[in-house]
């Protein structure tokens, strides 16, 4: 039995606007795991959310067919579902957006309780779910509050609650994180994360940035001028990014650039012996848990002066980056560098000395 709860097969969006044809999503391809976290990325007027909104057909596209939850919703340029089985499909997929899109006249959980209006539930039993879910995103306290007295964490927390009230299967995040400051958003992605264990939620994250991707996705695709232009696991794109657009991403993730500007202003680097090279590391996996530094002075004589480090893990395989002078005869450093590469680990050279 597959594991695909959605498949978008080569989808086509265009929109006709007087004199102007808009291809905003062309050709595009994905397959989403069942209790996946898949991120979608890219700058504005990618074609991202234009592209996720035709998983609940708020977006009918106009060329490619769309499975969702094993039925299929859209092929041949026509709506395969009726109205009311469209409707059902839609109660099991939540969407938060970047503004909470909360009602201001309501409280938290009249906000809540406005999802499950056509539910069919009983008083009571509408109450306990109401506040239970409540409860689930960490506002048992806050259920009598209104919007304006909650913080934008708070709220994004009752639009998730609101978002899981109809229990669905795929929760989409449209930019969820967007206008939330850095901590609030590690906290948010943190409960998405966990909701993804506890409910088993496939979550889809649209965002404008890799660290996101990087703090809580498994899979990711890369959208640029309505293309996919790379996909794949949140590891593989990390330690390998084949596309320009990808590893622009990343570099802003991981914060590599703005660390080799302050580097490149070092009198060490800016003064580099001619027996030097300055030398970027990229390394993943088994490969960090070798002492590689050591093993160069000791086998090579090469010593190594490390101006920056980062390691991370990513889908539960270390992964990280060194910046390091290293220093010895030329042969010696030759050595050294093959060395480094047969054991796995990526040698860019970034300056030599003169």
């Amino acid at each position: 039995m597959s594991n695909v709860i959605i498949n978008l097969e080569n989808i086509d969006i265009t929109f006709y606007q007087k004199k102007r044809v808009i291809e905003a999503v062309k050709n595009v391809s994905v397959q989403i795991n069942k209790g996946d976290i898949y991120g979608i990325v890219g700058y504005s007027g990618a074609g991202k959310s234009t592209l996720v909104r035709v998983i609940n057909l708020l977006q009918v596209p106009t060329a490619g067919k769309i499975t969702v939850g094993g039925d299929v919703t859209y092929a041949d340029g026509q709506v395969k579902l009726s109205s009311g089985q469209l409707r059902q499909k839609r109660q099991k997929i939540g969407m938060i957006f970047q503004h909470f899109n909360l009602m201001a006249q309501k409280t938290a959980y009249e906000n809540v309780a406005f999802a499950l209006r056509h539910s069919g539930l009983g008083k009571e039993d509408k109450d306990q779910k109401i506040r239970q879910l409540l409860e689930l995103v960490g506002l048992a306290n806050r259920a009598d509050n209104y919007p304006s007295q909650l913080s934008g964490g708070q709220k994004q927390r009752v639009a998730i609650a609101r978002a899981l009230a109809n229990d669905p299967e795929i929760l989409i995040s449209d930019e969820s994180t967007s206008a939330l400051d850095p901590k609030t958003t590690k906290q948010i992605l943190a409960l998405l994360q966990d909701l993804n264990k506890k409910l088993g939620l496939t979550v889809v994250m649209i965002t404008h940035e890799m660290q996101i991707v990087k703090d809580i996705c498994n899979r990711v695709a890369v959208m640029q001028n309505g293309l996919l232009i790379e996909e794949g696991s949140v590891l593989d794109i990390f330690s390998n990014p084949k596309e320009e657009l990808t590893k622009e991403f990343i570099k802003t993730a991981t914060g590599i650039d703005e660390a080799l500007v302050k580097i490149e202003q070092q009198d060490l680097v800016q003064n580099l012996p001619k027996n030097a090279i300055l030398a970027q590391l990229k390394y993943a996996g088994t490969s960090t848990d070798e002492p590689i530094l050591n093993e160069l002075y000791k086998n090579h004589q090469v010593t190594a002066n490390i101006l920056y480090g980062n390691i991370e893990i990513l889908d539960n395989t270390p992964v990280g980056e060194m910046v390091v002078v290293l220093t010895g005869q030329v042969d010696d450093l030759v050595a050294a560098q093959t060395a480094i590469s047969e054991a796995g680990i990526e040698l860019t050279v970034l300056k030599r000395g003169v």
